[in-house]
């Protein structure tokens, strides 16, 4: 939540596109902070950090209480050297931790990290509202499932299944225009399945099946995905393609990962999937307050008791 002394301004010169998710239509005329929770222990980033249910709770309050807009909550680590996790396993790891945010803080919507059928039912149920279909809907029939349950769906780039590591360098002729091709062609597959288009929401995705320098290509061409007039889900935390640009392990990596937020969020329409809320927030404020999409009120004056540090 931003301090008192900052309110919004103008909008951007970008036409903030409408979300539909739980039944409610929302303007995206900002960009939505979606905190990760990894309820897996081959995780790349969190390597295990959060192997307990009383941990990964934990994570979940503490990203809600940092202001996350979404409570992004995955089962499978998308690191193509672990095997592929039974549907029933990942059920047993992701819906109690539905279940729990949906009861405890339900004013924070709840996007379930998953592709399998069973799995996608078990969580819209349990109280996500957002299927993050990292698969780019290898399963059309989730969109019954989300249709069931009033829920949006991400689809995201991919020229894989999961769990199969593709990164070739002539893989793609030209990676900006395929990559928004696939998202429109699959967008257009799943209104025919009755999905409204409000309710989709597209990722380029980031290291998925491209080099470091695929990806970069990608993302300096977004303008080009955010003419599907749909929110742009940009998954960037600690991604390989930072530790190409800085040469850091994955947790070294949240100073690049700011960096790259920044570079997107003065456009609105952006929902950035981060494992820190905290300075996800911080610099999303900072950058729309330069950009003049919020302003600071002219009689506002800083505290002082957050003008100085403390005095121990």
């Amino acid at each position: 939540m931003a301090p008192s002394g900052v309110g919004s301004a103008r909008p951007g010169a970008v036409a903030a596109p409408t979300l539909l998710v739980g039944g409610k239509r929302l303007v995206v005329d900002t960009t939505l902070v979606m905190g990760v929770v990894n309820a897996s222990p081959e995780s790349f980033s969190d390597s295990g950090r959060f192997s307990t249910l009383e941990q990964q709770l934990e994570l979940a309050a503490s990203l809600v209480d940092a202001g996350a807009d979404i409570i992004d909550v995955g089962g499978q680590s998308a690191i193509t050297n672990q095997p592929e996790l039974d549907a029933d396993r990942e059920i047993e790891r992701v819906v109690p931790i539905i279940e729990w945010l949906h009861s405890s803080y339900p004013h924070v919507t709840i996007s379930v990290d998953t592709y399998k059928p069973a799995v996608v039912g078990a969580s819209l149920a349990a109280g996500a509202s957002i299927l993050n279909d990292v698969s780019g809907l290898l399963y059309p029939e989730v969109v019954s499932s989300c249709l069931k349950h009033d829920a949006a769906l991400v689809i995201m780039h991919t020229a894989a299944r999961p769990k199969v590591r593709l990164q070739e360098q002539g893989l793609y002729d030209d990676v900006g225009a395929e990559v928004a091709w696939f998202l429109r062609d699959r967008m257009a597959a799943a209104t025919a399945l009755g999905l409204p288009e409000e309710a989709v929401i597209v990722d380029p995705g980031p290291d998925f099946t491209k080099t470091p320098h695929q990806t970069v290509a990608v993302l300096r061409r977004i303008h080009e995905l955010r003419e599907l007039g749909r929110p742009v889900l940009l998954a960037l935390s600690r991604k390989d393609f930072l530790g190409a640009v800085t040469g850091r392990s994955p947790r070294g990596r949240d100073a690049a990962t700011h960096a790259a937020i920044a570079y997107f969020a003065s456009t609105p329409g952006n929902i950035v999937r981060v494992h820190d809320v905290a300075a996800a927030r911080d610099v999303i404020a900072t950058v729309e307050t330069l950009a003049g999409m919020r302003e600071l009120s002219p009689d506002y004056l800083l505290p002082d008791e957050i003008r100085h540090e403390p005095v121990s």
